[in-house]
């Protein structure tokens, strides 16, 4: 258990290099998200790896929630989107991340990032929404793109999956990689549990 502990830790770590880096760019180019908007969130296609959800699935084992949360996610199945996202509006796309401060990378690169197109050149990535609320400032920062290139995504989620990559290894729906998470972290805790109980006996 302290080995996940201490590995939580490092990703974490790595999560406020990721925030600064990305909401820098986004600041500075006037390419950020509008506020209290969740579209991308109601996406069920979103992904992360066991490794990137291993801090929030510790955070819920220290709140006494990570039994409970396990037994919604098993009762929620496939093709959901986020569980933890908090819809404010009836078609979803107002709404809060009700676990804001341990969400995984893709959720802290969402709004505007980069990634390298078919031939290698960097391209950029910004959600449809931001295109309409901002069109002159993504043009400029397309024109900006060779002598000032955003932060890369797969850079950035490549920083946290080296290290552990078993953990880090494949991405998975995110509901199912916090399961994955949780199981492991019960798991592990279970195990700890009887070893220092035959220690004391």
């Amino acid at each position: 258990m302290q080995r996940l502990r201490e590995l939580s830790r490092r990703v974490e770590a790595v999560y406020g290099e990721i925030a600064d880096t990305f909401s820098g760019y986004q600041q500075a180019s006037g390419l950020s998200c509008r506020s209290g908007c969740g579209e991308c969130c109601t996406q069920p296609t979103v992904e992360a790896t066991i490794l990137e959800m291993l801090p929030l699935a510790l955070h819920l084992f220290d709140q006494g929630k990570a039994e409970l949360t396990l037994t919604q996610l098993e009762e929620l199945g496939d093709g959901h989107s986020c569980i933890n996202y908090q819809r404010l509006s009836f078609d979803g796309k107002q709404g809060q991340c009700s676990v804001y401060q341990h969400r995984p990378p893709l959720c802290r690169l969402f709004g505007a990032a980069g990634y390298r197109d078919k031939t290698g050149k960097p391209s950029l990535s910004v959600c449809k929404i931001i295109k309409q609320d901002h069109p002159s400032r993504y043009q400029q920062q397309l024109i900006a793109m060779e002598s000032d290139p955003p932060p890369m995504m797969l850079l950035s989620k490549e920083l946290v999956n080296q290290l552990d990559y078993e953990l880090g290894a494949k991405q998975l729906p995110i509901n199912q990689a916090l399961q994955q998470a949780l199981e492991r972290v019960l798991f592990k805790s279970y195990y700890s549990f009887a070893d220092d109980g035959q220690q004391i006996a």
